[in-house]
């Protein structure tokens, strides 16, 4: 049996995964979930870049800031389903979502319906001035479908970090403390405030520091590297909250219930159970960051689901509202309301076209039971990681939920990252048509994120591309 195969025991997540869902879910259709019109293939008819977006890629240098960066240097024209079509007429199978984020597709017939309508009453009039139903409804829906039984409100703005942010400002507010407890390997954002609290220096932090005071890293259970039970590592994380911070000091904790720019991290089980004890035993407000686990995306409608958590305060963006721009903070009502009035908003957020596109997404959803095509998707994916890791010997660990998996990519007979490898197979990938992402601390975890609606005949394609790469460079 190889490493891989004695490491993953019954309770693994993956492992977990297979058994829970099994492979027997219908497959998904693209019927009422794609453009019209547009052919779910892959198909090559230039080299990757083609000459057009190479064209484009000139003027882009031209006139874009050199530090906005891109994994590939393509210009797309079209977009559905699980493809993405470039200026050239390359048609590309879509495994990134633009990272989580087109969940429902890039032009979900229901989200295009909602807009249309919505950009054809009025675009704007700042919800703080004079309101609209569409964010009411919204933020209804967030206090329906996130944890928990309890009284719950909510507060839109437009982009993960602004949530996070403002999850910052409620629990300092509501406890009268200063500090905020996050952990090792995380992603919060990309403002003063949420880089401090993100972990990874390059490329979110490097060179823009003073950064926000009162943020302090514990560790975080990552099992393929440190071995340890969830219950040791939250101990751990404890005795450092009480001995050094103070818990009496502590406004909140947050932690995102699978890592996810950090490596898609599965902490062990009982870690996060034991952490959000910890919390509620301080008085300390505990904040489940969802933006990239959120909307069906793992399987569940939240990640947190997966082990009954019911975090006081949550946040959510990305899978939220079909690609337009929408983040929501939701929590117990008697926290939430214990900020002044005026004190949350902003000029755009809870903006009226993407209210309506959230609104549309969401019942898209349900309709589709997204949260079990994510589960299909696992049952197809894993299995077919799990064979190329016992037969290139170079990945150490699959790991993920639902339609959050990854591969992490080490030196055979090791746990030492390859973060060279990693990055020569995410580019083989794209020369040969299948959009995929890499991530973690280490820069050596290939990530997979599949549009919740794609046909079961592009994912069987595009694994079939990667596993084709991987032994291409792995000498297999």
């Amino acid at each position: 049996m190889s490493r891989l195969g004695s490491r993953v025991g019954a309770n693994h997540p993956v492992a977990f995964a297979i058994r829970h869902w099994g492979p027997t879910l219908p497959c998904m259709t693209t019927s009422d979930s794609t453009s019209a019109g547009l052919p779910q293939e892959r198909r090559l008819v230039t080299s990757i870049p083609g000459p057009k977006s190479q064209v484009l890629q000139a003027r882009r240098n031209a006139a874009v800031s050199k530090g906005v960066g891109a994994t590939m240097p393509i210009y797309i024209t079209d977009a559905g389903g699980g493809v993405l079509v470039d200026v050239d007429g390359n048609s590309l199978i879509d495994m990134g979502s633009g990272i989580a984020v087109t969940s429902v597709g890039n032009a979900a017939p229901k989200v295009v319906a909602a807009v249309q309508e919505q950009v054809a009453r009025f675009t704007h009039t700042c919800f703080m001035v004079t309101s609209y139903s569409g964010y009411v409804e919204v933020c209804e829906a967030l206090n329906r479908l996130t944890p928990g039984t309890h009284e719950k409100r909510s507060a839109l703005f437009n982009s993960g970090a602004e949530a996070v942010e403002n999850a910052i400002k409620v629990a300092r507010a509501y406890t009268k403390r200063p500090a905020v407890v996050v952990f090792e390997h995380a992603y919060h954002g990309r403002t003063n405030l949420t880089m401090a609290m993100t972990a990874k220096n390059m490329p979110y932090k490097e060179s823009f520091g003073p950064f926000a005071s009162e943020i302090y890293r514990v560790p975080m259970s990552y099992p393929f590297h440190d071995g340890r039970s969830g219950a040791d590592v939250a101990a751990d994380v404890i005795s450092k909250i009480e001995k050094e911070i103070g818990a009496g000091n502590v406004a909140a904790i947050i932690i995102e219930p699978i890592a996810g720019e950090g490596g898609f991290i599965v902490p062990a089980a009982g870690f996060i159970p034991r952490i959000v004890d910890f919390a509620r035993d301080n008085g300390i407000v505990f904040v489940a960051d969802e933006i990239q686990t959120g909307f069906c995306r793992t399987g569940d409608w939240f990640a947190c689901e997966n082990e009954g958590i019911v975090p006081d305060l949550i946040t959510t963006a990305k899978g939220i509202a079909g690609g337009l721009p929408l983040a929501g903070l939701t929590g117990r009502a008697e926290i939430m309301d214990s900020v002044h009035v005026g004190g949350l908003g902003g000029t755009y957020g809870g903006n009226p076209v993407a209210c309506a596109a959230a609104l549309a997404s969401i019942e898209t959803m349900e309709e589709l039971d997204l949260a079990a095509a994510a589960r299909q998707i696992a049952s197809v994916m894993i299995p077919r990681l799990q064979a190329l890791a016992e037969k290139t010997g170079v990945i150490g660990e699959v790991r993920g939920r639902g339609a959050m998996l990854a591969v992490e990519l080490v030196k055979p007979g090791t746990h030492e990252p390859d973060a060279e490898l990693t990055s020569t197979i995410a580019k083989a990938c794209h020369a040969q048509g299948v959009v995929v992402l890499t991530a973690g601390t280490y820069g050596n975890v290939l990530r997979f994120l599949p549009p919740l609606v794609m046909p079961m005949h592009l994912l069987d394609e595009a694994l079939t591309v990667i596993e084709e790469q991987f032994l291409a460079h792995t000498g297999n």
